[in-house]
C-alpha cells in the first residue's frame, strides 16, 4: 500500500500538531508532503526536521530565506516557499491526496478552496472558510468531487451520527434537528456585571480544551458556537431553525442528531482533537488516535442547559447572520476577528466584542454572494468598520 501524501496547512497550531501526532502513529499509511507555519519559524523548522516534508510554506520572503538557511544547515532537503500562492500550490499539488485545512481565520479561505477545486480529500478545521463563502464553497465541492470531512469536534460528531446518504436532505433521512453542544466556556457562571473587567488571560483559560488564543476567546463569547452553527448549515444543508445549541459543560458529548422516530444519536469521547482528526484521516476506516478510552465512571454525570443570549449575545448575532445569509456571515466573521484581536491587545473590554460586531452588521445591508470578490470586498469593508469602532471605543475608554 502506497503512503497517502498529506499537506498540513497551519502545522504549528494546535490542530496541525495534533494531526502530525496522528500521522506519526501511522507512518506505514501517511507521509507529510507539505507543512505551512506562517511566522512560527522555530517551531516549523523542528517539524520539518522531524517529518521531512517536500515543501514548507511561510508568510514572506525574509522568513523563507531564514528558514531555508536553517534547514540547509541542518541537512534538510525541504524546499521553503512563501505567500498565499504557495499555500494554494501545496494544497492543490498533483502528488497530494489529503489536505488538513487548519489555518485560522479568513487567511485560510483561498488555500482551502484550492484544495477543494483540485478534488482533494479536505479535512476542514478552518470554519471561517465555510462561514465566509458557504454557497460558493459547497458548489466547488460538488463541482470537483472533493471529499469534505469536518474536523471541528461538533461537526465531526454530527457527521458520525448522520446516515451516509444525508445529502439527500435531512427531512428525507428522518432528521428532526441537530443538537450542537457547547461547553459554555470559562464565563458560563461569571456574574454578568463582572464580564466588563475580565482579562484576555481569563478568556483564554478554557475549562476543557487546549486551543489557540483567538478560538479560546471565541469560545468564551460563544461566537465559536455561532460560527459552528453557520458552518453546520452549509455542511449538512440545514436551516438555522433546525440547529439547537445546548450547553454541556463536560464536553464529553460532542453533538447529537435528533430523529423523527424519537431516537437521539450522540457521539461521545474525551475532549481531544486527535479523535475527529484520526476519524477523518482514515475515513471510512478507523485507526488508533492515541486518545485514551472514555471512562464513564470518571465522568459520572452529564449536564445540559440552554444558552443565555443575554450572557452570550454573539450567539444571537451569528444566528441572525445565518438567517440573513449573503454577505452577513462574512461581515460577522471579519468584525469578530478585528474585535477579538483588539480585546487580546487590551484595547476594548470583553462585552465590547459583541457590540462592535452588532454595529458592523447594522451599518449596511447584507448583499448576495456570486463570486469570491463579493466575499473579500465584504470582509474588507467589515474590517474597516470594526477598526473604526475599536478606535472610537478606545478613545472613550
Amino acid at each position: 500500500m502506497s503512503h497517502q501524501q498529506i499537506t498540513v496547512l497551519g502545522a504549528t497550531g494546535s490542530i496541525g500538531l495534533s494531526t502530525l501526532d496522528v500521522i506519526a502513529r501511522h507512518s506505514d499509511r501517511y507521509q507529510v508532503f507539505a507543512l505551512s507555519g506562517h511566522s512560527r519559524l522555530v517551531e516549523l523548522e523542528v517539524l520539518c526536521l522531524r517529518h521531512k516534508p517536500v515543501f514548507a510554506v511561510v508568510a514572506d520572503a525574509p522568513s523563507a530565506e531564514q528558514l531555508q538557511a536553517a534547514l540547509i544547515a541542518a541537512g534538510s532537503k525541504t524546499q521553503v516557499l512563501f505567500g498565499e500562492t504557495a499555500l494554494c500550490e501545496v494544497a492543490a499539488h498533483s502528488d497530494v491526496d489529503t489536505v488538513m485545512a487548519a489555518i485560522v481565520g479568513a487567511a485560510g479561505l483561498r488555500p482551502t478552496l484550492a484544495a477543494v477545486a483540485a478534488g482533494k480529500k479536505v479535512l476542514l478545521a478552518n470554519k471561517e472558510a465555510l462561514v465566509m463563502s458557504g454557497d460558493l464553497f459547497m458548489q466547488a465541492v460538488r463541482k470537483s468531487g472533493a471529499v469534505l470531512l469536518p474536523i471541528d469536534s461538533e461537526h465531526n460528531a454530527i457527521f458520525q451520527c448522520l446516515p451516509s446518504d444525508y445529502s439527500r436532505g435531512l427531512a428525507r433521512v428522518g432528521v428532526r434537528r441537530i443538537l450542537l453542544t457547547a461547553s459554555g466556556g470559562p464565563f458560563r457562571q461569571t456574574p454578568l456585571e463582572q464580564l466588563a473587567t475580565v482579562t484576555p488571560e481569563q478568556a483564554c483559560a478554557h475549562p476543557n480544551w487546549s486551543m489557540g488564543r483567538k478560538i479560546s476567546v471565541d469560545s468564551a463569547s460563544m461566537m465559536n458556537k455561532g460560527l459552528e452553527l453557520i458552518e453546520a448549515c452549509w455542511l449538512f444543508d440545514a436551516k438555522p431553525a433546525q440547529i439547537e445549541v445546548v450547553i454541556h459543560p463536560q464536553s464529553v458529548i460532542h453533538s447529537l442528531v435528533d430523529y423523527v422516530d424519537g431516537s437521539v444519536l450522540a457521539q461521545l469521547g474525551n475532549p481531544d482533537m486527535r479523535t475527529p482528526i484520526s476519524h477523518a484521516l482514515a475515513w471510512p476506516e478507523r485507526i488508533d488516535s492515541g486518545v485514551p478510552a472514555l471512562d464513564l465512571f470518571a465522568v459520572a454525570r452529564l449536564d445540559f442547559e440552554a444558552p443565555d443570549e443575554q450572557r452570550f449575545p454573539c450567539l444571537r448575532l451569528a444566528r441572525e447572520a445565518a438567517e440573513h445569509g449573503g454577505t452577513a456571515p462574512t461581515m460577522l466573521n471579519a468584525a469578530n476577528e478585528v474585535a477579538v484581536a483588539a480585546f487580546l491587545q487590551r484595547q476594548i473590554s470583553f462585552p465590547q466584542i459583541a457590540s462592535i460586531i452588532d454595529s458592523v452588521l447594522n451599518s449596511e445591508a447584507s448583499t448576495a454572494v456570486t463570486c469570491l470578490e463579493n466575499v473579500f470586498a465584504a470582509d474588507h469593508r467589515a474590517r474597516a468598520l470594526a477598526e473604526q469602532c475599536v478606535n472610537q471605543r478606545g478613545e472613550v475608554g
